[in-house]
């Protein structure tokens, strides 16, 4: 029992070693962090050297939003630890309008449609630190049925 107790902590440290040094490398497994623009918690997480999906969870004054992307990433040549990405994605989202009345007949709801990615993925040599900057346009077609060009924006993760 002893012996068996000895080799799981060795797996263990040699698997959290491994992972701390691809995290101060230029290159990352899974980040989490926050987003800002309108405001997120994110979670991206490679599958594949060049897939990787993200989950959004966004809150604002409307309301709160679930996104999740796919994203293929692709390095740029000649900037390390630099990654262009694109995708598409899907959202469901809950809103309100109590908040300033603009719509007064349509008070609350739920928001269910599709979007796409497109960014830049910098990942900080010798830190466990990612920053992205990307635009996410959305088309809702359940609820309010409108394309929506604003969202995106600057996200710090923690990388590991």
């Amino acid at each position: 029992m002893r012996k068996l107790l000895i080799v799981i902590c060795l797996v263990t440290i040699t698997v959290y070693a491994s992972a701390q040094k691809m995290a101060m490398g230029t290159t990352y497994k899974t980040a989490i962090g926050i987003k800002f623009y309108p405001g997120s918690v994110s979670v991206k997480s490679f599958t594949k050297p060049n897939i990787s999906l993200e989950g959004l969870a966004y809150f604002w004054n409307y309301g709160t939003r679930f996104t999740g992307l796919y994203e293929i990433n692709g390095d740029i040549v000649g900037a390390e630890g630099l990654k262009w990405y694109v995708g598409p994605g899907a959202h469901i989202g809950f809103w309100s309008n109590h908040w300033k009345n603009v719509f007064p007949t349509r008070d609350d709801g739920v928001m269910i449609g599709i979007d796409g990615v497109l960014g830049l993925d910098y990942k900080v040599k010798g830190a466990p630190l990612d920053v992205s900057l990307d635009w996410q346009p959305s088309f809702n077609f359940v609820g309010y049925n409108y394309f929506e060009g604003g969202w995106g924006g600057l996200g710090i993760r923690y990388a590991f």
